[in-house]
């Protein structure tokens, strides 16, 4: 069924046909005249031109309407590009693994002896601490490879936060450790006869952590959560347990 405006634009359309009509029949009439004839063949030529130069501007409007649809299809790849860019920005790791620095070693023999020379001219003693071990960090890779039934919900920054409060724990509890006694307090002297008594053979040469050291040094939960991450840490190869004399001895690989 018709609505109002359907009936109007008919109507339009109707009257339209009957208008160009009654002006084709009067033209007919005035083409008799042979003055006006010419003039009719002049404006039937400019109405020529004017049809070229219409299809002439539908052919560049076609072309500008293409080379549009290819800026918005370059405007969505790029707008694609900056919600990546922004969601890198919002979402960057914390912790970024860490490779070990390598010693160069001297390029030539005449280095060797100079370096040699110099250690007999200004003899030092050997630092009695050793470099403090520290876990390294979990990278992307690594995380996604953990089973989903392993993960639960949590994240790879809050593992990596684990790895950091771990790594806090060794570096609080093995700076205490390679202090001479003399220079420690009686908290700090009780700390370490009880670091201590925690080694066992398996231990020696190994840095490693007890739960009790992670509260100690640090503010993370030791609770079910913690054991969780544990485990995927084991995954990912960053520490293993020794177990015996009441304690689980976390040691890092």
């Amino acid at each position: 069924m018709m609505n109002s405006s359907d009936v109007v634009e008919l109507t339009q359309q109707i009257n339209d046909k009957i208008s160009a009509l009654r002006t084709i029949l009067e033209l007919r009439t005035i083409a008799k005249e042979k003055d006006k004839l010419n003039i009719l063949v002049k404006i039937g030529k400019d109405i020529i031109a004017i049809n070229g130069l219409l299809d002439t501007l539908e052919k560049h409007v076609f072309k500008q309407r293409d080379v549009l649809n290819g800026l918005k299809e370059l405007e969505e790849f790029f707008q694609e590009d900056l919600r990546d860019g922004h969601h890198l920005r919002d979402n960057m790791p914390l912790h970024m693994p860490r490779k070990g620095l390598q010693t160069a070693k001297p390029s030539t023999q005449s280095q060797q002896d100079v370096a040699q020379q110099g250690r007999e001219q200004n003899p030092q003693k050997k630092p009695s601490r050793t470099q403090i071990r520290e876990m390294v960090y979990i990278t992307t890779e690594e995380f996604e490879s953990i089973p989903q039934y392993m993960k639960g919900r949590v994240t790879y920054t809050q593992l990596n936060v684990a790895v950091q409060s771990i790594n806090a724990a060794v570096t609080g509890k093995y700076s205490i450790l390679q202090q001479p006694l003399k220079s420690l307090t009686n908290a700090t002297r009780k700390l370490h006869q009880r670091f201590k008594d925690e080694e066992t053979k398996d231990t020696k040469g190994h840095f490693f952590v007890v739960e009790e050291d992670i509260r100690e040094f640090t503010q993370l939960k030791v609770d079910k959560r913690f054991q969780g991450m544990l485990s995927m840490l084991r995954h990912c190869q960053r520490l293993r347990e020794l177990r015996g004399a009441g304690h689980i001895r976390y040691v890092l690989l």
